[in-house]
């Protein structure tokens, strides 16, 4: 019974706070209202004892992505009126997206009412003991392919930061070692003055 009570708590704040996400005007706020939603996605997920991603979602989404994201909201100035102007623009695809969303949920949920009952877990069962064994055993290379993927979109985001200043001096080492003093100094002999 109280689980049932969380579980429905929960779940009105989830949907309170992503309809606030898509309905704030101030762009900040929206990513609050996101970051309250992630909050309390990841209580439904401890709700169904999946602690382990409770936890990542905490940690990467409300911890790095959540934060990066509202401090480029509040450093850059956002014109909302450029911002609303493709609104009816993009609503139709929207739609359709939205339509596909709410099919695939229906399909779930339906699956899980009508269709194999889910299998029965032990008493000592740890779901995140069982993630890491399945990521690293049966999806070891996608894991892999991942982490390639990731590194390498790290690096691009460092090389597309890293541009050249004008306005900056920098000294090359290469070249100076190449200097000879022959190239530099330059001898002239002069005869003395007489008074």
């Amino acid at each position: 019974m109280f689980e049932t009570v969380v579980f429905y708590a929960l779940a009105a704040v989830l949907l309170l706070s992503g309809l606030r996400v898509i309905t704030a005007r101030n762009p900040v706020h929206g990513a609050l209202f996101l970051v309250l939603a992630f909050f309390t996605a990841a209580g439904l997920w401890l709700l169904l004892r999946a602690e382990f991603l409770a936890i990542a979602l905490v940690v990467v989404y409300v911890g790095a992505v959540m934060v990066l994201f509202l401090f480029v909201v509040m450093m850059l100035d956002i014109n909302l009126e450029r911002v609303r102007e493709g609104f009816w623009r993009n609503l139709p695809l929207a739609l359709v997206v939205g339509v596909i969303m709410v099919a695939e949920m229906v399909g779930v949920v339906g699956n899980r009412i009508w269709g194999a009952a889910p299998r029965q877990l032990p008493a000592d069962y740890s779901n995140t003991k069982e993630l890491g064994r399945v990521l690293y055993t049966d999806y070891a290379f996608a894991f892999e392919v991942a982490a390639v993927i990731l590194l390498v979109a790290i690096i691009a985001a460092i090389a597309l930061t890293l541009r050249r200043r004008k306005d900056t001096r920098a000294q090359d080492p290469a070249e100076q070692v190449k200097a000879r003093p022959s190239e530099r100094v330059r001898l002239v002999s002069m005869p003395a003055e007489k008074e």
